[in-house]
């Protein structure tokens, strides 16, 4: 029976800082193409609808 543990993961500081700008970039980025989704969703429901028939 083996006794070995992986090593505990480095203590997490849970506010923003230099230490994680990753998580921020990845936040931006999905706020942004949340954005971008809603404003092309919002542009093909007014061309749908503005559409001459």
């Amino acid at each position: 029976m083996t006794t070995h543990r992986s090593p505990k993961p480095a203590a997490r500081r849970d506010g923003p800082g230099p230490d994680r700008p990753a998580e921020r970039a990845v936040t931006a980025a999905l706020v942004l193409s949340v954005v971008a989704g809603v404003g092309w969703m919002g542009g093909m429901i007014y061309t749908v609808l503005e559409w001459p028939l």
